[in-house]
């Protein structure tokens, strides 16, 4: 027998008991969120609800509805998975003003209903498996909806919450016939505060309700949730064609690297002096790129935390478009040394004010644009500065 069928099965000899003693709660004065009453707040931790339309989850003999209905003005649905348990609302309930009641399962039920304006579960939503339940109530809710949930946390025996989404054997007391097993999920508060955030639900509060009497072990846990606006719609994209675009660009990056000494420079095999650095791999960011080619070239260890990016510059070579993005490490691990199978090596540092001539034409345009002030010549480079407290770097998969 499935856990729905177990649970469906009790509930139904629990209405029929009731029924045959011809029982039906008051209406109560206020919302009651745990079995005893005058612990906790009222209705009013579900909004503005006049005139809005509610669902009373698990509705049972509708005396919750029916209050919502008559002393806030709500439009209240209760919808009850038992049929006896439907049977005791509607017989008793059948004509208030602002109220329906729905027999079925609350999932199956949402699938076809107008989304709702806020949702309540007292005590019921624990007997339905959540992986089922949230999801359907995501989509049954309209954007910024509340759904407040009140649900077992520590039973009479004192056997607190689950630490896994399972549901374990809890009994439904009867006053003057054996106890009725179900199969409930009683989890713990932060394993539904996660399955409601997986669903697209943010958990604004929860609260532990213990019984009035100090010497009952039992608990409730009320949980304030709210479901989330809906994420706009991704535009898709296309390239112009299925040609891979002429390649016409090179782009590179260059880390300047100071200390008491000096700024690091590197003699490269054909004889020029330059910056650690080197080309953009696809797939690469700018700062993996400087940290990349900095270990590769000096044995030199830096975070992305530890590059700031300077800004672009833009020159043409024979015709090919020469894209260089400076940059400057601040913090570094290591001494540089000369790195096997590399074309630049012989790594040394040297002043400000005693730079070498002989210096990589884009080493000299990084330098510049980093201090105008240093006295070197070399062509003209189009440089654009990021903007001040520009975010982190992201790739658009990141975005998604």
């Amino acid at each position: 027998m499935t856990v729905e069928d177990i649970n469906t099965r009790a509930w139904n000899v629990y209405g029929q008991r009731q029924l045959a003693r011809a029982y039906t709660p008051p209406i109560p004065d206020q919302m009651s969120w745990t079995p005893w009453e005058g612990d906790g707040p009222g209705a009013e931790i579900l909004g503005a609800i006049t005139g809005r339309r509610v669902l009373d989850i698990g509705s049972g003999a509708g005396h919750h509805a029916v209050h919502l209905a008559q002393a806030h003005g709500a439009r209240v649905t209760g919808i009850e998975l038992s049929p006896t348990q439907h049977e005791r609302a509607v017989s008793t309930h059948a004509n208030v003003e602002g109220v329906d009641f729905a027999q079925g399962n609350v999932a199956e039920y949402l699938a076809g209903a107008e989304p709702f304006d806020a949702a309540y579960a007292i005590g019921t939503l624990g007997f339905i498996d959540p992986h089922r339940s949230l999801p359907a109530l995501r989509e049954g809710l309209r954007p910024g909806a509340p759904l407040i949930l009140s649900l077992l946390h520590t039973d009479l025996h004192g056997r607190g919450p689950s630490t896994e989404v399972a549901p374990r054997e809890q009994l439904i007391l009867l006053r003057d016939d054996p106890p009725l097993p179900t199969q409930m999920w009683v989890l713990a508060p932060q394993l539904w505060e996660d399955l409601l955030t997986e669903y697209g639900f943010r958990v604004e509060a929860i609260d532990l309700l213990p019984h009035p009497d100090g010497s009952a072990a039992v608990v409730q846990q009320l949980i304030r949730a709210r479901r989330l606006p809906d994420r706009p719609k991704r535009i898709s994209s296309r390239p112009r064609s299925t040609k891979a675009p002429t390649p016409h660009a090179a782009v590179g990056v260059g880390a300047i690297l100071l200390s008491e000494q000096g700024v690091l420079l590197g003699r490269h095999r054909h004889g020029t002096l330059e910056l650690p650095g080197g080309t953009v791999e696809a797939g690469e960011s700018f700062e993996a790129a400087v940290i990349r080619e900095l270990g590769e070239e000096t044995g030199l260890i830096a975070r992305p935390t530890d590059v700031r990016l300077l800004g672009t510059l833009v020159d043409h070579i024979e015709g090919v478009l020469r894209v260089t993005v400076g940059a400057l490490v601040h913090a570094w691990r290591g001494q540089p040394a000369t790195q096997p199978d590399e074309s630049v090596g012989d790594w040394a540092w040297h002043p400000l004010d005693q730079l070498p001539d002989g210096l990589f034409v884009c080493s000299d345009q990084i330098l510049t644009a980093w201090r105008p002030d240093l006295p070197i010549d070399h062509t003209s480079a189009h440089f654009t500065r990021f903007a001040p407290g520009t975010p982190d770097t992201t790739t658009t998969e990141a975005l998604a």
